[in-house]
């Protein structure tokens, strides 16, 4: 391999190096994600495939879309000194931790609640058993 040929990859080495499906790659290939070149029927992916992959994988980690993610893509592709990109991804952040502190206030609300109500059910058991044994 020269200085110029650039290291591709198979569908199936990147499946087996990212631990997902075949189908799953060529998803986020249907979805513009990735663009691997052609040879026959032959999917050849480029490092450029190769870590794009990798960041789709790390934002669906950190609960982006994959629209969030193909908008950073673009960003990144129209603006190379990827300001625009870090200033996007900071507002995206902001709002998926705003979006977790939700869930977590909504679910300290609800174990509350089946701790009310596992509690009432004791009770009524407690009670249930001590006017059968009366």
């Amino acid at each position: 391999m020269t200085e110029k040929e650039e290291k591709t990859y198979s569908i199936s080495e990147l499946a087996k190096e990212f631990d997902i499906t075949t189908r799953s790659i060529r998803f986020y290939e249907d979805q513009g994600l990735i663009t691997p070149l052609r040879s026959g029927q032959t999917r050849i992916y480029s490092k450029r495939d190769r870590v794009r992959l990798k960041l789709i994988l790390r934002g669906k980690r950190l609960g982006f879309s994959l629209a969030e993610t193909g908008q950073l893509f673009e960003l990144y592709d129209a603006d190379k000194s990827s300001v625009t990109q870090l200033n996007t991804m900071l507002k995206l952040i902001e709002q998926k931790k705003a979006e977790l502190h939700q869930q977590m206030d909504d679910i300290k609300v609800v174990l509350m609640e089946l701790v009310t109500v596992e509690k009432r059910c004791r009770d009524t058991l407690a009670d249930a058993k001590h006017h059968k044994t009366a």
